[in-house]
C-alpha cells in the first residue's frame, strides 16, 4: 500500500524537494541528516568534491541525479563535461535549474536515461556518481553493471544508498520509503560488493554509516 501524499518518483514526490534543502542547509541541514539518516552529511559533501578533481575534458555521468545534488561538486570553469542523467524529465529540469544557480550549466549536460539500460557506450566516462540513487532501482544489480559498463578501465564509481543490511533501527524508514514508491527492492552491502566486483571492479570499499552506505570502486583494466 503505498503512502497517500508521498508519490512516487513518477509523481514528483515529497522527499525530491526535502533532500536538496537539506544537502545546502549547512549546520541545521547536517543535524536533521543525522536525526533521520543516522550520517554524516559531510560524507556526501566530500564524495561529490571529486568530481571537482578532475581535469579538464574529463567526461562526469550523475545518474540518477535527481534535484541535481552531485553538481555541487563541479566548479565553475573547470572544463568537464557532465551528464545529468535521469529517467524523469521532472527531476532533469530540477537539475538543470541547480546547474544554473551553482554557475556550471556549459558544463552540464541532461540526459533522459534508463539506469538498467543506459544510453552510453562502453568504457566511456572518467568518473561515474550514483548518490541517494541504488535504493531506487528496480534491478539494483543491473543497475551496478550498466554503471560500471560504461565507466574508462581505471576509472571510479562512486555513490551512496540505503542498504537492506542497516540494522533494525532503520526498518521502519526502508518500509515508509517502499510504501510510498520512493525505495525499490534495494540490496545489502555485501551484495553489492558482490555485484561491484562480478561487473569488473577492484578496490571496492563499502562503508556503512546510519542508514546508509557509501561507496567507491575503481573499474579493472
Amino acid at each position: 500500500m503505498r503512502i497517500p501524499g508521498l508519490g512516487g518518483w513518477s509523481e514528483d514526490p515529497l522527499w525530491s524537494y526535502a533532500y536538496p534543502r537539506l544537502v545546502d542547509s549547512g549546520p541545521l541541514g547536517r543535524a536533521a541528516w543525522r536525526a533521520g539518516m543516522g550520517s554524516d552529511l559531510t560524507l556526501l559533501h566530500e564524495a561529490a568534491a571529486e568530481i571537482g578533481t578532475l581535469p579538464a575534458g574529463s567526461r562526469v555521468l550523475d545518474v540518477p541525479t535527481g534535484s541535481g545534488v552531485a553538481l555541487r561538486g563541479v566548479r565553475p570553469g573547470q572544463g568537464v563535461e557532465v551528464v545529468a542523467a535521469d529517467i524523469s524529465t521532472t527531476m532533469l529540469a530540477r537539475a538543470s535549474a541547480a546547474a544554473r544557480r551553482l554557475g556550471v550549466a556549459d558544463q552540464v549536460s541532461p540526459a533522459v536515461a534508463d539506469v538498467g539500460d543506459l544510453p552510453f557506450d562502453d568504457a566511456t566516462f572518467d568518473l561515474v556518481v550514483s548518490f541517494t540513487g541504488l535504493h531506487c532501482f528496480p534491478d539494483p544489480r543491473r543497475a551496478i553493471g550498466e554503471l560500471v559498463r560504461v565507466l574508462a578501465t581505471g576509472a571510479a564509481l562512486t555513490g551512496s544508498s540505503l542498504f537492506a543490511d542497516t540494522g533494525p533501527r532503520w526498518v521502519p524508514l526502508r518500509i515508509a520509503g517502499t510504501r510510498a514508491g520512493v525505495l525499490g527492492p534495494m540490496c545489502t552491502s555485501v551484495e553489492a560488493r558482490r555485484w561491484l566486483r562480478e561487473a569488473g571492479c577492484e578496490e571496492v570499499e563499502l562503508a556503512l554509516h546510519g542508514a546508509l552506505g557509501y561507496f567507491r570502486a575503481v573499474r579493472a583494466a
